[in-house]
């Protein structure tokens, strides 16, 4: 159906226009709610919401950048140095290396251990780490919201007393291996004694226990808090002691010069060359004397762990230069600086 313009121009004369002051009027008092709105809600949430938001945020930060900073340091420690710092700023800061350090670069027990210790403590640093700021956070938003952390406080300080009454050896097993771990007393590879039996080789050191694998295949358990003595037969250095029994009425000095061209032959064996720290010697004098022997001792600065196998090649050396000098009849023993009894594991 067709409209006539007539009838179009009719109906926009009768149709009433809006009333540009009400139309205003809408728009100011919508504006106003909008407003009235919008600062209320700021004032709500500039109170406790924004503090809590904050709380949360520096809270995420700060733990962010202590479990990197620690990750970083430990890793460092763990790995060692970068190579091609050499001329840095940080040059002058560094200490003259030691005799130490230098068996450690060389030792991959050495370096291996450090690893662990290293990676060890970082672990125990970020759990603790996440424990302590993560309880502050919660604190810090239960006080924000108005609730009274101070009977939260007492409760949990009863309840970690009694806590740490009922399981005081286990925190002291705890913080004996954290010790242990710091302070470097013996690591996976050494050669202890930790008393009560406990002799051989570490296989493993963990922060409640450590695990002794003795000479004839026996496991021991140790716990750390029970370890009042520790005997490391295998730390930065070792000594390897040959003892050499002749018969009483030997010539003294046909037979020192006999266990020097011993020593001789093991400093210059390749085999064994690398392993010496300080050559070996004949000790001065005679150590013991008998109705039907005397003893003479070679002693020589080894490497950790290598102490057995040179004492061995010393003792072998020895009777074979005694035989070619014509003395027959000696006795040979062998011990280590710890112990007159231990075999090599």
């Amino acid at each position: 159906m067709l409209i006539s313009p007539t009838a179009m121009n009719l109906w926009y004369a009768t149709t009433p226009s809006p009333d540009p002051s009400t139309s205003e009027g809408v728009l100011e008092q919508t504006s106003d709610a909008v407003g009235q709105a919008g600062r209320s809600f700021w004032e709500w949430f500039s109170g406790w919401p924004l503090h809590v938001i904050v709380i949360l945020v520096v809270g995420v930060v700060l733990l962010v950048v202590l479990r990197r900073v620690i990750s970083h340091v430990t890793e460092r420690i763990a790995v060692g140095a970068p190579k091609g710092t050499e001329g840095s700023w940080k040059d002058w800061m560094r200490r003259t290396p030691l005799v130490e350090d230098a068996i450690a670069v060389a030792n991959p027990l050495a370096n291996e251990r450090r690893a662990q210790r290293a990676r060890t403590v970082g672990s125990v640093l970020n759990s603790a780490a996440n424990i302590v700021i993560g309880v502050m956070i919660v604190l810090s938003i239960l006080a924000e919201l108005g609730m009274n952390v101070g009977p939260l406080l007492a409760s949990a300080g009863l309840v970690g007393v009694a806590i740490g009454f009922g399981a005081q050896s286990l925190v002291t097993d705890f913080i004996s291996g954290i010790f242990i771990l710091i302070e470097d007393q013996y690591g996976v590879g050494d050669v202890v004694d930790l008393g009560s039996g406990a002799e051989g080789v570490i296989e493993e050191v963990q922060l409640r226990t450590t695990q002794v694998r003795a000479v004839d295949g026996t496991l021991w358990w140790v716990r750390n808090g029970e370890i009042l003595r520790a005997g490391n037969r295998t730390q930065r250095w070792s000594r390897a002691v040959a003892e050499v029994r002749v018969p009483v009425d030997s010539d003294i000095s046909t037979v020192r010069a006999a266990l020097d061209r011993a020593a001789e032959t093991v400093a210059a064996d390749e085999t064994f060359a690398a392993e010496f720290i300080e050559p070996p010697a004949v000790r001065s004098g005679v150590d013991m004397v008998s109705d039907i022997s005397m003893t003479f001792t070679i002693l020589a600065q080894v490497r950790p762990g290598m102490q057995w196998e040179v004492s061995r090649a010393l003792l072998l050396a020895a009777q074979a230069e005694l035989r070619a000098a014509g003395i027959r009849r000696g006795e040979t023993s062998t011990r280590t600086a710890a112990a007159t009894d231990v075999e090599n594991p």
